[in-house]
């Protein structure tokens, strides 16, 4: 059977099944958030941060209870009770959670670590709109094992910064009742107004995994999350509290030893340290000299099979805090992982921090040193951003700059400013531009950018525009999902702080899906969202370039296991030879080739104790024929230790020579408690003959102080031999005022 044929089966069944009600009664979101109101009680007397709620102090405060379901039954009554309640003193904010759970024994708890993953476990999360902007706020989450997340949300939900790091404190108890939570929030941890009386932004969300429901006290749509700050509820009852100066000095010394194949142990000492402090209720101000980031992941290898440069996010811990201040335009979108079209085109990304202090094979580039001024003062979003890089080798000292300047504008929109400058070796590269992000309705947005970049003649040779332009839409609703956008890219556009992978090019992309919940297979089938995609790529001259179109039919079951099928339409037209790959020296002659790859994945439950993911395809590829497999599987033994494994492999037939790729990616963890951690990570890459290991263990011994002790090794997959070692030791201190 054809897949088109198939996939129209497949809804046929789905949408023809005997009816099973599954609904409840719709609820005005523009208005249901004003109802959700809770009073802070001020107490004089000392909260044991336990998670036993013993203190009888926490019965004088009113509970905030009746959560509502936007999934699996947008609207519904949560199937269990969750009491929140608010305590503040003139230090902290103090919130106790009783989570009822009729089979406290199927409680899930995914992981101990910092920043664990949310999605795969229970949950209660917390949001903390300070300025009562309805637009920005604080996320803290925890899990029945007292595991620690925490995130910034910027416009609305717009960007969510997990890699922010806040000083506070949870503790968590199983009870035979379900679960108890105490969270401890230092207020010199949050920025807020200077007024003595204070009204924040407040919402409360709970997941109860087994059962895959998400429940939140102030009701959001299904297509939304908490961090949609605009739907909060409202905390009250706060007064005469203060944020603190918020001034920290973080300390760091570092020993190494190093190791090349010809070049023996190098043992080397350095040291660092980064300077935070709060200018106002709004506004931090951050130094860093000597940067180091040795103890950050490596980067996770990817087989490119595309023309273009792929994306590998930031992992840096200063670059990611208040990374959204810098958000230019919307939200990019960098696909991956089991993805149904791999190697997707990543979108322009017009400040990408990863530019500094990092090679274009992402090798190290020493900073002496850096500044960052960033926050929110009055109606303003403002981001300031220095840093000198060293240097090194044929690098020369080079000095990067970013300049964001956002004005809040109407009931949630936005208008601003972006200036980036690089400057180094006698040559400069200046971009400057301007967007404007409009919110129409809670789920329209309309937003559109143009920047105009500055580099000298000899280092953008050639003729054509150097400017970037770009108009587009995003709509989402419970049923209709739709986005698209136009832009195009002068063939002498350079932003060298971004990344922006082709240039000389005008690019037409749109996506329309519809949401459907059948009631015939509610108790197995959660949704099906059928959706088409068109990018249409034409050179500046006007000239066809490239066609790529999806024809995608995911599901979701109603245990969270997910699959995909469809197609992935490809047309392309090579003015020059396309090397595909340049270790066999095998190139893709010029001309237009058109080929579709058919592929399905399926990833299983992940809140399972062992769930398996997989992807196949196939079809032709170029001038000859592609055939793709990725496997993967994941396992929990207990909240201390979960492993996961990935294989992907890549059959390429050509008549210019075939090849195979082999990744392999093993990833290994163990949890000592909620403050000590052991991570191995592993990978085996065919393609670059190389295998690869980055083991690290992060003892967090007081607030946000680390030691770490990392070990990394490169060896040659076909030889064994080393390429390179590194055994590093780092200790980090925070002194908080």
């Amino acid at each position: 059977m054809k897949p088109g044929l198939a996939i129209a089966a497949l809804c046929s069944l789905v949408l023809c099944s005997p009816a099973a009600p599954a609904h409840a009664d719709p609820i005005d979101y523009d208005t249901a958030h004003l109802t959700r109101q809770l009073q802070a009680v001020r107490i004089t007397v000392p909260i044991v941060v336990d998670g036993a709620l013993s203190e009888p102090v926490w019965q004088q405060a009113k509970p905030a209870t009746q959560f509502i379901q936007n999934n699996p039954v947008e609207g519904a009554p949560a199937s269990e009770n969750t009491d929140v309640r608010v305590l503040y003193d003139s230090e902290a904010l103090y919130i106790g959670v009783i989570a009822h759970d009729d089979d406290p024994g199927g409680i899930i708890t995914n992981d101990l670590k910092k920043d664990f993953d949310t999605g795969s476990t229970d949950l209660f999360e917390v949001l903390l709109d300070t300025f009562d902007d309805g637009r920005n706020g604080y996320l803290f989450a925890t899990n029945p094992g007292g595991a620690k997340w925490d995130a910034q949300t910027v416009n609305d939900g717009r960007d969510v910064n997990s890699n922010w790091d806040g000083i506070w404190d949870v503790r968590t108890r199983i009870t035979d009742q379900g679960w108890t939570a105490e969270i401890r929030i230092p207020f010199r941890t949050l920025r807020f107004s200077s007024e003595d009386a204070q009204t924040w932004g407040l919402n409360f969300f709970r997941q109860i995994r087994r059962k895959n429901e998400t429940t939140y006290w102030a009701p959001v749509p299904r297509n939304y999350s908490i961090t949609r700050a605009s739907m909060a509820g409202t905390l009250g009852g706060l007064s005469d509290i203060r944020p603190g100066n918020d001034f920290r000095v973080k300390p760091y010394a570092l020993t190494s030893g190093n190791k090349t194949e010809a070049v023996p142990t190098d043992g080397t000492m350095q040291g660092g340290v980064d300077v935070k402090y709060g200018v106002t209720s709004g506004l931090t101000w951050d130094f860093t000299v000597n940067t180091d980031f040795s103890q950050v992941e490596a980067d996770e290898q990817q087989v490119n099979l595309t023309r273009f440069s792929l994306f590998f996010p930031e992992k840096r811990e200063f670059f990611l805090e208040n990374a959204g201040i810098f958000q230019f335009g919307p939200a990019p979108n960098m696909p991956n992982g089991l993805a149904g079209r791999q190697n997707a085109l990543a979108d322009n990304v017009l400040f990408f921090s990863r530019q500094i202090g990092l090679s274009s094979d992402a090798t190290p580039v020493p900073i002496l040193a850096g500044t960052r001024l960033s926050g929110h003062v009055g109606q303003y979003g403002v981001g300031l951003l220095n840093i000198q890089q060293r240097r090194d080798g044929a690098s020369p000292a080079t000095n990067f700059t970013a300049v964001r300047l956002r004005r809040n504008v109407l009931a949630n929109s936005d208008i601003g400013v972006l200036v980036l400058n690089k400057d180094g070796g006698g040559v400069y590269n200046r971009v400057l531009g301007t967007d404007a992000n409009f919110l129409f309705f809670q789920n329209l947005n309309v937003n559109g950018y143009v920047v105009k970049s500055f580099s000298p003649q000899a280092t953008v040779a050639g003729s054509g525009q150097d400017w970037l332009g770009q108009a587009g839409y995003n709509y989402s609703s419970s049923g209709l999902d739709t986005h698209g956008n136009y832009t195009t890219i002068g063939s002498r556009f350079n932003d060298e702080i971004g990344f922006i992978p082709r240039v000389g090019i005008r690019k037409l992309q749109d996506q329309a899906g519809y949401h459907i919940r059948p009631k015939a297979t509610y108790r197995w089938l959660r949704e099906i969202f059928p959706h088409y995609q068109i990018v249409n790529i034409t050179r500046a001259d006007g000239h066809f370039d490239a066609r790529y179109q999806d024809f995608h039919f995911p599901f979701t079951f109603q245990d969270s296991t997910n699959g995909e099928a469809g197609i992935n339409a490809n047309k392309e037209d090579l003015a020059v030879p396309f090397l595909i790959n340049s270790r066999r020296h095998i190139a893709i002659p010029t001309g237009v080739y058109s080929f579709n790859e058919y592929f399905i994945t399926v990833t299983q439950n992940p809140g399972a104790a062992l769930s398996f993911s997989g992807r196949a395809a196939t079809g032709p590829f170029y001038d000859g024929d592609k055939k793709s497999y990725v496997v993967g599987a994941q396992g929990r033994a207990s909240a201390r230790m979960n492993a996961s494994v990935q294989w992907s492999r890549n059959l390429i037939t050509l008549k210019e020579g075939g090849y195979t790729t082999d990744l392999l990616t093993t990833r290994v963890n163990y949890n000592f408690s909620t403050r000590a951690f052991l991570n191995a990570f592993v990978q085996y890459n065919t393609d670059a003959r190389e295998l690869s290991a980055n083991i690290r263990f992060d003892i967090i011994y007081r607030p946000l102080s680390d030691f770490f002790l990392v070990y990394n090794d490169r060896r040659d997959s076909t030889t064994g031999l080393l390429i390179d070692r590194a055994v590093i030791a780092k200790l980090t201190y925070l002194m908080a005022f």
